[in-house]
């Protein structure tokens, strides 16, 4: 693109030029003979280049002035190159509890159907949010339809009541007063994000001290006195949510809260790197 450009001004300066040179009478504006690169001055006999020869030279020296791109060197060979891997676990407490609950309705008129499960829903959820410390998420509305060999027979309409707390005696009470008319699909302890995140990063710390404390030690083994860290992976992974269904679809249980146990989840972080050994 530049080159095109300052081939442009040059053709604009030589065309000008060699114009008033005519006018002036310096210049002849006369080919010997066809295709001839070359005015004739009838004065003094010398020539002069014409603009398009002018031009193609400017081209050509352009072109040999680009760089010309060399062949990709093969990077050098590398030696004494270690793999290493660590891998570590905690265990860190579940500090929230999760209970799902929810209200069925069966039948054939849907709209009677639809007002019992709002009705008891709304109740549910005035109910919870009276409760201070405790998070209320109502969850998926659904009406769907129940066949029967073939024949729609009746309807099934349904919604989820999500409630998250801290204490797990109060949820466990909350819980059993809502059992009159709600079902408890699960409960299960989950660890909050805020304790994950800070044990996740202490974990991490601890285990990249552990793959330099390896890293040192092999280095030393193989008579060397440092080495180059070349690669590191850092992976982290938990546990799965501690979960229990104490209800089956369609059943109730007692009034009576449930007992519940809060547990561990395990934290895993790997790490894996490779390591180049310096010869001086």
């Amino acid at each position: 693109m530049l080159s095109a450009c300052i081939v442009r001004q040059w053709e604009q300066l030589l065309c000008d030029n060699l114009n008033q040179r005519t006018k002036n009478g310096t210049i002849d504006p006369y080919w010997p003979e066809k295709g001839t690169p070359f005015l004739i001055t009838p004065n003094r006999r010398e020539t002069v280049m014409t603009p398009r020869f002018l031009l193609l030279s400017i081209a050509l020296l352009l072109a040999g002035a680009a760089p010309i791109p060399s062949p990709a060197e093969e990077s050098p060979p590398v030696y004494d190159r270690i793999d290493l891997s660590i891998d570590l676990t905690r265990e860190v407490p579940n500090d929230v509890l999760v209970a799902v609950l929810y209200i069925q309705r069966e039948g054939t008129d849907t709209p009677k159907l639809a007002d019992e499960v709002n009705q008891a829903m709304g109740r549910a959820v005035t109910k919870a949010k009276q409760v201070k410390g405790i998070q209320v998420q109502t969850l998926d509305y659904s009406t769907s339809p129940i066949y029967w060999k073939g024949k729609l027979t009746r309807w099934r309409v349904r919604q989820s009541l999500r409630l998250v707390a801290r204490d797990a005696t109060l949820l466990s009470q909350l819980i059993g007063e809502l059992q009159d008319r709600l079902s408890v699909q699960s409960i299960g302890y989950q660890t909050s994000q805020a304790a994950r995140r800070k044990a996740e990063e202490e974990l991490i710390i601890k285990a990249v001290k552990a793959f330099t404390r390896r890293a040192e030690a092999v280095t030393h083994a193989l008579g060397r006195s440092r080495y180059r860290l070349v690669r590191m992976d850092i992976n982290k992974a938990g546990g799965p949510v501690t979960r229990m269904a104490v209800q089956a679809a369609g059943l109730k249980m007692q009034a009576a809260p449930p007992a519940l146990e809060s547990g561990t989840q395990t934290l895993r972080t790997h790490i894996s790197g490779t390591i180049e050994l310096q010869t001086q």
